[in-house]
């Protein structure tokens, strides 16, 4: 899959912007001032419950199919 949404624009545990690419993890960025190595990732769209779609909700087996 290509990376086609925007890059990290602050650290989200300091709130700096001194981001750069961590070269030990593809999608990861190193803050400068505090030192951290994090990744963001995009997990799905919410439903109306909240939930994302297609994920099940925590402590779910799976989707509803019997209707």
């Amino acid at each position: 899959m290509t990376e086609n949404r925007a890059p990290a624009q602050y650290c989200p545990y300091c709130g700096e912007t001194n981001l750069w690419p961590h070269e030990d993890s593809h999608g990861a960025w190193r803050c400068g001032d505090c030192y951290r190595v994090f990744a963001v990732r995009f997990i799905g769209v919410a439903g109306r419950g909240g939930d994302p779609v297609g994920v099940p909700a925590a402590g779910s087996t799976g989707p509803d199919v019997s209707a």
